[in-house]
């Protein structure tokens, strides 16, 4: 089915929803946030009052079943990113989930099938990929700028929070909420990008520890492993480290090209002619080049959308694979 306009429903209108957003549906052409629902119904009420949206809701199944919502955007913890995405498939309604797409990967294969079983479209929100900040580096590898590509490093690792207590953890570190631990939360991005870039992964191999025992979940994860295409990948996160460290380096037979994945600084592309920089202002609200792909295919014959079920899930599986 085409939409003429698509009238977006959102389950968990938390802080995600502020700026990276929500507001983007309502300024994407053909697209409108017309209902919100949150568990605490005032704090549903005062975000549609904030954001000039008609209805808000305390129950989900109320708003899967609206009939002035076209397609649903899932916005709660990946706990609950099954119950929802088939819910909202037996609608026969689009859906826009929240990335990780799941708490693992046979949860992701669960709701591909539902949807396909339905006939609607699975979307995640990977949403680096439609930035124009990761194209470039796609493009530059596409253009063969540092030749044959040999392997990728990945090196992520932080502080550890000072106010991380056991009695009060979030729920990015509560396992049965979110899948595991901030790798879950953040290395999903860089992961995702990496299939982006390079391909799928076919071949994973990973070690996990808690190291420094703040709480249950891993705090550190290892890996290396091998894409479809033959390049070899190692990647290592540390989340108790004494400083911020945020660098993904692809390295091929003429060059190498250097960019980070959360971080803001410029893409670098070395090569034996020297080095070149590009740099690019982040979004105000980061979903939105996603958000514009997928009205454009659900308004159209386009398939434009970068990040769909099939490629979130690839992403879990490697997630699974790295930790297991």
């Amino acid at each position: 089915m085409k939409y003429k306009k698509v009238r977006w429903g959102i389950i968990g209108c938390g802080d995600v929803t502020e700026v990276k957003s929500g507001p983007a549906f309502q300024k994407v052409d053909h697209s409108e946030l017309v209902a919100v629902m949150r568990r605490t119904g005032e704090l549903a009420k005062d975000y549609a009052k904030r954001h000039n949206v008609p209805t808000w809701y305390d129950d989900a199944d109320a708003l899967i079943n609206d009939a002035n919502v076209d397609a649903v955007y899932i916005a709660t913890p990946p706990g609950s990113h099954k119950e929802y995405t088939l819910k909202v498939a037996q609608a026969g309604k689009p859906v826009y989930v929240e990335k990780p797409m799941a708490l693992n990967e046979a949860e992701c294969q669960q709701m591909i099938q539902a949807c396909k079983d339905a006939g609607v479209p699975l979307y995640v929100a990977y949403y680096r990929r439609a930035q124009p900040r990761f194209k470039k580096v796609k493009e530059l590898l596409d253009a063969k700028t540092i030749g044959d590509v040999r392997f990728v490093s990945t090196t992520q690792y932080q502080k550890v929070s000072e106010d991380i207590k056991a009695s009060s953890l979030p729920w990015r570190l509560q396992p049965e909420i979110s899948g595991g631990g901030l790798f879950f939360d953040l290395a999903s991005h860089t992961l995702d990008i990496l299939d982006f870039l390079l391909g799928p992964i076919e071949e994973v191999h990973g070690m996990k520890s808690n190291q420094a025992e703040y709480y249950e979940a891993e705090d550190i994860v290892t890996g290396t492993y091998r894409f479809q295409s033959g390049v070899h990948g190692v990647g290592n996160w540390c989340f108790t480290a004494f400083e911020n460290i945020d660098k993904n380096e692809i390295v091929g037979s003429k060059g190498k090209i250097t960019f980070s994945t959360f971080g803001d600084d410029p893409i670098i592309l070395t090569t034996a002619d020297g080095q070149e920089e590009w740099t690019f202002e982040r979004p105000k609200h980061v979903h939105q080049p996603l958000i514009e792909s997928i009205v454009k295919d659900l308004t159209s014959d386009s398939k434009q959308a970068p990040s769909t079920g099939e490629s979130g899930a690839r992403t879990n599986w490697v997630m699974d694979q790295l930790t297991e």
